[in-house]
């Protein structure tokens, strides 16, 4: 499953691109400092009624994980799923690092 990944001054951006997918079936979790993305399609047992000639379209599952880095807030990330693309949106911990400091010349 294609991903793009974009950084932004306050977030880390994940489009996950999954057209035609159910997102009562995604599942997002972090363990140890590693997303996990995963999609498991429940076929259900339905009678079809018709014969198909050709079927060629079929929803897979799939899983993706990637290892974040200390920046990530792991405690406000957002996922959402619209119109085809699952957003993941990996805030960014606020720096309390000064930006500016004097360094004594000994």
């Amino acid at each position: 499953v294609p991903v793009n990944i974009q950084e932004t001054e306050t977030t880390y951006d994940i489009h996950v691109v999954a057209p035609g997918f159910n997102k009562n079936e995604f599942k997002v979790s972090v363990d140890k400092n590693v997303l996990h993305i995963s999609y498991e399609h429940r076929e259900e047992n339905t009678e079809e009624k018709g014969k198909y000639l050709r079927k060629e379209y079929k929803i897979q599952s799939f899983k993706r994980s990637f290892t974040l880095n200390e920046k990530v807030d792991l405690s406000h990330i957002v996922a959402k799923y619209e119109s085809g693309i699952l957003y993941i949106t990996l805030p960014k911990k606020e720096s309390k690092e000064p930006t500016t400091q004097e360094i004594k010349i000994n």
